[in-house]
């Protein structure tokens, strides 16, 4: 096998690179990575391991992190204080990582592939003086990494993806229990009751108001810094990244915005990315309905099988039908 680490994405074919990504989740597909490669917080290189045809069997991003302004990717505030690394390797982004490896390895050649992975994020960090750290690994990632690792893995957070099964609606409402049905055809009515005009568009079209509700939600969250500028620069963005693949459903009172969910359809999955709601324009059960409900209809007609979550308010989630998994952190000490 031949380990080589390049500068762009755009140096593997999309086709190639989402037959590994395709499996492993949104925040490692090519188009957002590639639209992560102009974050000017970060430098980007890709460790790509090969056979000796050519042909892809392993990957992962790797950033040099020159600053971090998300306190949750930050070492210094997730990880013990002996342990800083600089270079992330994997998913920068999204709670969600994992090494892609080509589907229908052998486990003894997939072990090495990993093993060359960990060396290449080893010798990168190495030239520049820092050592690697894979954060929010999930459980399936963590058990298979964590043989190559001297640090034990590090539990970070719960993460929660809600199955979606049947055809529709009803059939997600049926899974669960007898007082959770109840509860949620009561928001779903109440939230209809209250007459706003839910429109369905690409970020593209409304990303400016997205990012004043946005920066909102996180200045009420404790992010001083997350403010109406910076959310919205972020929100074009990914809008220009991603194209429309950013789908955004959105509750309007009249020609006012006062909340948006923001979610991607990737592989098998609808991708929550970010929800946020105006506290000064409250309408019934308006989180709820932006935040589960109204993207399992989209997921449903899109026909994925199952609506990522993701982290915090684990409870809620459960309550609507979530499965809970961790979410762990790796060191090369």
């Amino acid at each position: 096998m031949i380990t080589s680490v390049i500068a762009s994405i755009h140096g593997v074919p999309a086709a190639e690179w989402e037959h590994l990504a395709r499996p492993a989740g949104l925040y490692l597909s090519h188009r957002w990575l590639a639209g992560e490669e102009a974050d000017p917080t970060a430098t980007a290189a890709y460790a790509l391991v090969r056979d000796r045809n050519g042909d892809l069997l392993a990957a992962a991003p790797l950033y040099l992190v020159r600053e971090e302004p998300n306190d949750a990717y930050q070492p210094g505030t997730v990880l013990p204080a002996h342990l800083r690394p600089r270079v992330i390797a994997g998913a920068r982004r999204g709670y969600h990582n994992t090494p892609l490896t080509a589907p229908g390895l052998e486990p003894r050649q997939r072990d090495d592939c990993l093993a060359l992975l960990r060396d290449a994020a080893r010798d990168f960090a190495g030239r520049h003086d820092t050592t690697h750290w894979w954060p929010y690994l999930t459980a399936p990632a963590t058990t298979r990494l964590a043989h190559l690792y001297p640090e034990h893995p590090l539990h970070l957070e719960d993460d929660a993806l809600i199955p979606l099964p049947g055809a529709g609606m009803d059939d997600y409402i049926a899974s669960l229990p007898s007082r959770r049905r109840v509860g949620i055809r009561r928001e779903r009515r109440a939230f209809t009751a209250a007459a706003l005009d839910v429109r369905r568009q690409t970020l593209e079209d409304c990303f400016g108001a997205a990012g004043v509700l946005l920066a909102g939600h996180q200045q009420d969250h404790g992010h001083d810094l997350d403010g109406t500028d910076a959310m919205t620069a972020l929100l074009k963005r990914q809008a220009a990244a991603m194209g429309t693949e950013a789908r955004v459903v959105a509750a309007y009172d009249g020609q006012r915005m006062i909340g948006f969910c923001l979610y991607y359809h990737y592989g098998a999955t609808t991708w929550i990315r970010a929800v946020a709601t105006d506290p000064r324009h409250p309408a019934p059960h308006l989180y709820f309905n932006l935040m589960y409900y109204l993207p399992v209809e989209d997921a449903y007609a899109h026909g994925t099988a199952a609506l990522h979550a993701g982290m915090t308010t684990i409870e809620a989630k459960r309550r609507r039908g979530a499965t809970i998994s961790g979410l762990y952190a790796l060191v090369d000490g």
